[in-house]
């Protein structure tokens, strides 16, 4: 029994942002895709100096663009997002699992391309992006919890080594970063060896009566 093949048919959408661009941000390069018609080069490509940037900004308003639509690809992003935003045009930042999933197909268009049609058509939707103040606090917590992790990860560092020297200093003390922790490590590293001097009494005995080469040992 032969089967009737059914007829494709081509979905046209509405567009709902005809002044919509996108956006493909690189190391290197950028790519940057208007509507047909807005410039007789409707794909350019920019380096990613500031001057660049600035560029972009400049041809896209040319362009009588409004709003563009561009990937969160790693920090690449940032300086061309700010100078977008600083030139009056409001950014579309899109995560970019959310285009993978988009439905469709980008046939022989290049990633701009089809960021600027998804955009023109609604099919995207923005990551939230807060103020600047608000930036630039997120970005200094995080950078202090990386801190702070990435100290946790030293004393792990420092109870291994000990423990390997059979120094059990962390079975004594709660906290081996404290003040008589710390002590205790100079005066090791400093070539200390006899327990005695090690203990707070004398650490406290070489503290009150000797020089500064024996300071180190002090709590």
């Amino acid at each position: 029994m032969r089967r009737e093949k059914k007829a494709v048919r081509e979905l046209s959408l509405e567009c709902i942002e005809p002044n919509a661009a996108g956006i493909d941000v690189g190391a290197r390069e950028i790519y940057v895709a208007v509507a047909q018609g807005r410039d007789p080069e409707p794909v350019r490509c920019f380096s990613t100096f500031t001057e660049e940037l600035r560029a972009i900004a400049a041809w896209l308003k040319q362009c009588c663009v409004v709003t563009v639509a561009m990937e969160s690809t790693g920090v690449y992003w940032i300086p061309l997002y700010e100078v977008l935003e600083e030139a009056g045009l409001r950014v579309c930042l899109v995560n970019s699992r959310h285009v993978k999933h988009v439905p469709g197909r980008k046939s022989d268009v290049s990633d701009c391309q089809w960021l600027q049609y998804l955009h023109s058509v609604g099919l995207l939707r923005a990551s939230f992006r807060p103020e600047g103040a608000i930036c630039a606090l997120r970005a200094l917590s995080r950078h202090r919890s990386n801190l702070v992790e990435a100290a946790a990860v030293h004393v792990q560092h420092m109870q291994k080594a000990l423990t390997q020297m059979n120094l059990q200093i962390h079975h004594v003390l709660s906290d081996i970063t404290g003040k008589s922790g710390l002590a205790i490590v100079d005066a090791i590293l400093a070539g200390k060896r006899d327990p005695e001097q090690l203990g707070p009494s004398g650490r406290q005995a070489h503290t009150c009566g000797e020089g500064d080469g024996d300071q180190v040992a002090g709590g």
